[in-house]
């Protein structure tokens, strides 16, 4: 009897030697110590085929046996994981003698950088922001607009099919029918989003962001598009800067406009930027057109409004001094480390 206790003994310090982690110490333990399957709880289950005379003693040399392999194993357990914890302290250990590891300061990207002055500008104005979906019906994006069947927009060259029905918005003005569907005047609001049109050169991106502003109310004319337009101009291009509009057409609004703010690089004397005319052009705006009011459901003979288009890559570029678009898409850390607003 004596002599299976000492073996099992033996057995618990001999395998010990072999313990390498702390999950093999708690399997190691619980072949030993488990009260179902353990050789030593297995022990006590002999109690029965143990003479009686001698069960005093066998009893007591297995609850021997028990006290001293918990504490045994307990301390293994203890020993193996303060090992682990000091190999993972030696693992981790930093040498704060070293320099640092030299870390770059990020900047947001130009077209995020115009955007979010714009919307600040004109939220400072009462401006509204509603930003729509980049897929588009047809209506909504030209007929609504009062943009002819046979316009130039419409073919396949310019603009982004999806299906005979659907496409790509060309501008953000589809933004402006649903609201004005929606929501009666007065209106106020602001379009920013991503536009697609099938151009590609230094200046046009078949995909670009616009902002589009609308107001709606009664008595608006040109002279408060003017008025709005010198404020925004001397915001982002600072106080110096003027506006002067020039007649165009566009099919959503009449009168149309093209804006044009006075060169902020020579102060209108002429140079390479404003190819020696003293001005750059910026936007394009105009009078809300009756047709369109119209389809909305807005009575034009109480109700007037103006619109104006801004690309903000275009505004981007001036402001910045980049002469070529795709550098705006390229992320280029050259390029952007250079601009830090």
């Amino acid at each position: 009897m004596n002599a299976g206790l000492e073996q099992i003994k033996q057995e618990i310090i001999s395998g010990a030697e072999e313990i390498r982690s702390s999950k093999e110490a708690y399997e190691f333990r619980k072949k030993f110590l488990d009260g179902k399957t353990g050789k030593i709880g297995l022990l006590m289950r002999e109690m029965k085929n143990i003479p009686p005379e001698q069960r005093a003693d066998y009893g007591k040399g297995v609850n021997e046996l028990k006290e001293w392999a918990l504490e045994f194993l307990v301390e293994l357990d203890t020993r193996i994981k303060a090992k682990e914890l000091q190999e993972r302290y030696e693992a981790e250990k930093i040498d704060i003698s070293l320099p640092a590891v030299e870390t770059q300061q990020g900047n947001l990207h130009p077209i995020t950088l115009i955007r979010n002055q714009l919307i600040d500008i004109f939220a400072g104005m009462g401006f509204e922001i509603y930003e729509g979906t980049e897929i588009e019906t047809d209506y909504y994006n030209f007929t609504a607009l009062n943009t002819p069947q046979d316009h130039p927009a419409r073919d396949m060259q310019d603009t982004f099919y999806l299906s005979p029905e659907f496409l790509l918005r060309t501008q953000t003005s589809a933004g402006q029918i649903h609201v004005m569907e929606n929501k009666k005047p007065p209106i106020k609001i602001l379009s920013p989003g991503k536009v697609f049109r099938s151009d590609d050169d230094a200046t046009h991106s078949p995909m670009f962001t616009q902002m589009e502003g609308l107001v709606v109310d009664k008595g608006i004319t040109l002279c408060d598009l003017q008025g709005m337009l010198d404020v925004f101009v001397k915001k982002i291009y600072g106080e110096d800067t003027k506006t002067r509009l020039r007649p165009s057409y566009f099919p959503f609004t009449e009168p149309s406009v093209e804006v044009d703010c006075s060169c902020f690089e020579c102060g209108g004397k002429g140079c390479k930027l404003c190819k020696g005319t003293g001005w750059i052009e910026i936007l394009g705006a105009g009078i809300v057109n009756n047709k369109v009011l119209e389809n909305c459901g807005i009575d034009p003979d109480e109700y007037s409004g103006f619109a104006f288009g801004i690309g903000i890559e275009r505004t981007a570029m001036l402001k910045y001094g980049i002469n070529n678009i795709k550098l705006l898409f390229e992320s280029d850390l050259r390029v952007l480390k250079q601009i830090n607003d």
